[in-house]
């Protein structure tokens, strides 16, 4: 008789760096389930993938005891590994922040692929190349035409900006200009006024 399901936990944990401590105590402490067994076969079938972030599919059992299957590290994670860098582009495509070789993308499709909907590796080179694309990670050899157009509206955007600013610090100079020249003369303008005011009334 097949064991009764409690309840099926999804969570994403630096690999071979499980610890009894929050997140991971926080998470399956209410379960009741061996929180110290949990993190030593994890960290025991994810020592080899050290760097990675590693989703982990836990499902627990009315007993307490549990099972959980390892799924691919996310595709933003590998992307960023591949390029060297902490975090994507904010701005997505617009803001291009690194650039991998044909060759990395391959091997993040590879690494993805038996959690992807295809077995096709071109296709799922395209899906990870779309995801690149929204991290603002170019890859060589793909998109230098897409990236060249991109350098070229950047520089143009640029352009633009440094006209604008010069314009609005040409207009500043003329209201600067303008307030130092004529407000004296009519300061000037209103205390004659005053002045011939007092002499009438005397």
């Amino acid at each position: 008789m097949a064991k009764q399901v409690t309840k099926i936990v999804k969570v994403q944990i630096p690999a071979g760096k499980a610890t009894p401590a929050p997140p991971i105590g926080t998470m399956f402490g209410p379960l009741g389930i061996n929180l110290q067994e949990f993190c030593t076969r994890y960290n025991d079938a994810t020592r080899d993938k050290m760097g990675d972030i590693i989703p982990v599919e836990v499902t627990v059992y009315e007993d307490r005891t549990f099972d959980f299957v390892l799924k691919t590290p996310p595709t933003a994670s590998l992307l960023l590994k591949a390029a060297g860098i902490s975090k994507g582009g904010v701005k997505g495509a617009n803001d291009i922040v690194a650039t991998i070789t044909k060759d990395q993308l391959k091997q993040v499709a590879e690494t993805k692929l038996p959690d992807l909907n295809t077995q096709d590796i071109e296709q799922a080179m395209k899906i990870v190349a779309g995801t690149a694309r929204n991290m603002g990670i170019a890859v060589k050899g793909l998109n230098d035409a897409e990236m060249a157009e991109q350098a070229a509206e950047a520089k143009e955007a640029e352009a633009e900006m440094a006209k604008l600013d010069a314009e609005l610090e040409s207009m500043e100079a003329e209201a600067k200009t303008y307030s130092e020249s004529d407000l004296p003369e009519v300061e000037s303008t209103e205390q004659k006024d005053d002045t011939e005011e007092q002499k009438e009334e005397n």
